[in-house]
């Protein structure tokens, strides 16, 4: 018997001769969104003086495709071009060398100037979504490795060796607030680092919600009496990892055996095999009404106990000034800390696994620019999509929604995107289009 071959590369003649065509159909909704809250025109004003003259190219255009390269999964300054060869979509793009300047000029100051934008922006997207109910930020360090020898990367504590940025996101709308890019060799507790990445982060929230309520969460890195004082000075709550030293672990065994409380699911039902309680330690140092509540479990079959472990649990300690009888809420709460690493990881996707520059200031800047597009798709889902399309991650929705293809065409003078028919995802594409042209533009 003879199998008559059929692959796609026999049976299909394949030629590039099609004009009016875009693989990137989605990737529009990015460039409207961020002029219709007045992230463009805000950028345009914070660096305007980096147009001494009439140029081509407005700076704070080209921080915005910058930041929409990267949305749409962009990594080098060379893909730019992904945009640029789509003028009718989305307009006159600067050349990598042009982008490259814009880039060099953003000393500390101008980098300020950019935060300042983002923050206008931000408040836009709050009044026209909605601000959470309860505003709560994470902050986190994460390892970036440097490939080549770039300025100020250095041996980190993994053997490995690049950057070591602190980052902060805000819990309920997954939003990149602030982060600074430090040496690899930077300590993960550093106490001065906290404070102003944490400052920035509050700069970047409107007034009205930073104060009482505002609950700032981190691991163990920011258990440090400088910062926890900082927290509490701008009126917010703190729930931090606590290192289990030898006096904790001597409280944890202290505790009787009734004083122990069933632990929350995500769900907020009772977790089998989990307890929390409330340990009595000296806290007279921290911050007035800290205290330590230790969480135990059994371990997962075949993980490895630790000699801190006892009688088979594993134990876990922080410490909060949150008030309150319900312990077990409170530690659910610092449990979901957790989810800022699934922001960084969509951080390291959408720019931040690569510090393209030599320079650290560039590299700096290029950060700035990674949050502002973890920020630019996030108000997209947030203003524009629903469903499943409004929680997934950067990579899935690229697959789905940004890169779909589409043909261009002109009709009665009206440009025209025709998307496929077909696409399983076309109509959402269809309704978050008709979403971005129901916003009132910003002032």
């Amino acid at each position: 018997m003879q199998v008559k071959r059929a692959e796609l590369v026999e049976s299909v003649q394949i030629v590039a001769d099609a004009d009016r065509l875009t693989s990137r159909a989605g990737t529009a909704l990015l460039v409207g969104l961020a002029d219709r809250v007045g992230l463009t025109g805000a950028l345009s004003q914070a660096i305007g003086d980096l147009r001494k003259r009439r140029s081509r190219h407005d700076p704070g255009r080209t921080l915005r495709d910058l930041a929409v390269m990267l949305a749409d999964g962009g990594d080098c300054l060379a893909d730019l071009r992904a945009l640029r060869d789509q003028p009718t979509l989305f307009g006159e793009v600067a050349s990598d060398a042009t982008a490259w300047r814009v880039l060099a000029a953003l000393d500390g100051e101008r980098v300020a100037a950019v935060r300042r934008a983002r923050a206008t922006a931000r408040a836009r997207v709050w009044e026209l979504a909605g601000a959470p109910e309860r505003v709560i930020v994470d902050l986190d360090a994460t390892l970036v490795t440097a490939h080549s020898d770039k300025e100020q990367a250095a041996g980190t504590y993994k053997h490995g060796f690049g950057f070591h940025p602190l980052l902060c996101y805000e819990a309920t709308t997954k939003e990149a607030l602030a982060g600074v890019l430090r040496p690899g060799n930077a300590a993960a507790n550093t106490a001065a680092d906290h404070i102003e990445v944490l400052d920035l982060a509050l700069a970047q929230l409107p007034e009205a919600v930073v104060g009482p309520g505002l609950l700032v969460r981190a691991d163990s890195g920011g258990a440090t009496h400088a910062f926890l004082d900082h927290v509490v000075s701008r009126g917010a709550c703190f729930s931090v990892g606590f290192d289990l030293t030898e006096p904790v672990r001597e409280a944890v065994l202290a505790v009787p055996g009734r004083a122990w409380r069933p632990a929350l699911t995500q769900a907020g039902e009772q977790r089998e095999g989990a307890a929390v309680a409330e340990l009595t330690l000296d806290l007279s140092r921290w911050p007035a009404g800290t205290r330590a509540i230790c969480r135990r479990e059994r371990p997962h079959p075949g993980a490895q106990l630790s000699f801190t472990d006892d009688n088979g649990y594993r134990f876990q300690v922080f410490i909060t000034n949150q008030q309150g009888r319900r312990i077990g809420r409170l530690e659910q709460l610092h449990r979901q800390h957790a989810v800022v690493e699934d922001r960084i990881r969509c951080g390291k996707d959408t720019g931040l696994a690569n510090l393209p520059f030599r320079a650290f200031q560039a590299n700096a800047a290029w950060l700035e620019l990674v949050l502002t597009a973890q920020d630019l798709l996030v108000w997209t889902q947030r203003l524009l999509l629903s469903g499943e399309l409004a929680r997934c991650e950067p990579k899935r929705l690229r697959y789905r929604l940004l890169h779909v293809a589409g043909r261009l065409t002109r009709h009665a003078r009206r440009l025209r995107l025709h998307l496929p028919a077909g696409w399983a995802w076309g109509e959402a594409l269809l309704q978050a289009f008709a979403r971005l042209r129901a916003l009132p533009q910003a002032p």
